[in-house]
């Protein structure tokens, strides 16, 4: 049986030269490694007790749904700006060329629910902190993050510290 990892297309030199792009299209397209990456991820989850989780667009919906569901829990889309028809609150956060922001209804955590956040990689850490940053201002607690895959190089975990962080592949490089 293969390892997660060996369903994951590594692309040399894209968007630039000297990165490695770590592509999951091949994760998805596969019945198995889509099965082991959510299988896994799940794992992850074993021993945490949690009231729902919040997906980051667009990738962490393509995992949080069926973990969310697989596990009998909620499921809450935190979306790009404007994209959420109901009342939301926003979070701006900076990437490596600019901002974005985030965001999610004000009625979509209650207080002192425990969230687990996903999303498919944590490079930097700034949109998933930027999320548990709105989980926490509606009254949530982030008792996890969990993502399939890590750049190390980008020092996203220690942006995170704060949080219980699990990977469940990591990549020493960009």
């Amino acid at each position: 049986m293969k390892n997660i990892e060996q369903y994951v297309r590594s692309i040399p030199d894209f968007p630039e030269e000297g990165i490695i792009f770590r592509d999951i299209t091949t994760v998805l397209q596969d019945a198995n490694g889509l099965k082991l990456a959510i299988d896994s991820m799940i794992e992850a989850l074993k021993d945490v007790e949690f009231d729902l989780i919040v997906g980051t667009e667009s990738r962490g919906f393509i995992f949080g749904v069926p973990i969310a569901y697989a596990l009998g829990k909620a499921f809450v889309p935190c979306r790009k700006k404007g994209k959420l028809p109901c009342e939301t609150i926003t979070a701006e956060y900076e990437l490596e060329y600019g901002s974005a922001s985030i965001e999610l209804h004000k009625d979509s955590i209650q207080e002192g629910q425990k969230v687990v956040l996903v999303d498919d990689l944590i490079a930097t850490g700034g949109t998933i902190e930027a999320c548990a940053n709105l989980v926490e201002q509606l009254g949530g607690e982030v008792v996890k993050i969990v993502f399939l895959m890590e750049l190390a190089g980008l020092n996203g975990r220690e942006r995170l510290k704060k949080y219980n962080v699990e990977s469940i592949i990591t990549y020493e490089g960009k």
